[in-house]
């Protein structure tokens, strides 16, 4: 699926998306669920982008389902990783995720990297801004390329519709609402969240942060 010119959303990964950005430096956002190495690689290979040319892979954050294909990609492509500092050490194996992720994690065992580079706070790639949103893990980040947000799980949209992700699911909530009210302070027309479509800029966003941040302060 075309976003712009040269955004993809990948069609094949399923369960959580995966974005294209095709420029001088192509780059990959988030790499989906274990399994869906080839598949991804396919559909590189159907948009003209030859592996190798993928020069960073780009996690929003440390869940598998974010970071499920991150060891086979990089070896595919000899992109370099680069996830946020305080999610690094989840990658890497070297602490255990919280809570539900830990179980999770025992039963779908995630492959570390072979090496990763660390956003230490916000963070610049040509015209892609790294920005920390942290709430639904310690380190999430949402990056801006031009006018479009990829936004990882700061919340999903299922049927285009804003929704919240399940508190069980989340670090610290407070961060998170913390976190979305920062949209506000963008500019931009499209957002691209990990789960669900993509979506325009448009009233409904600002229905969404009022509802979800308003009610316990933590809005402008």
């Amino acid at each position: 699926m075309n976003i712009t010119a040269n955004i993809f959303l990948l069609e094949t990964p399923r369960f959580s998306n995966v974005f294209l950005i095709k420029d001088e430096d192509h780059i990959l956002i988030d790499t989906g669920m274990p399994g869906q190495t080839k598949r991804i690689l396919g559909e590189l290979t159907a948009l003209n982008i030859e592996p190798k040319t993928i020069s960073h892979i780009l996690l929003t954050h440390h869940d598998v389902d974010h970071t499920g294909n991150i060891k086979k990609l990089q070896e595919a492509t000899g992109a370099t990783v680069w996830i946020g500092s305080d999610d690094a050490p989840y990658l890497m194996g070297e602490m255990k995720r919280p809570g539900v992720k830990r179980i999770i994690q025992s039963v779908i065992r995630p492959q570390k990297p072979a090496d990763c580079r660390y956003f230490e706070g916000s963070g610049n790639f040509g015209k892609l801004q790294a920005i920390p949103t942290p709430g639904h893990t310690p380190g999430h980040h949402i990056f801006q390329y031009n006018s479009v947000v990829f936004t990882g799980d700061l919340f999903k949209t299922p049927n285009g519709r804003f929704k919240r992700m399940p508190p069980r699911m989340n670090w610290e909530e407070g961060q998170l609402l913390s976190s979305l009210s920062l949209l506000r302070t963008l500019s931009f027309d499209w957002l691209c969240p990990s789960h669900g479509v993509p979506v325009r800029n448009s009233g409904t966003l600002e229905k969404f942060l009022d509802k979800e941040c308003r009610s316990v302060g933590k809005c402008e």
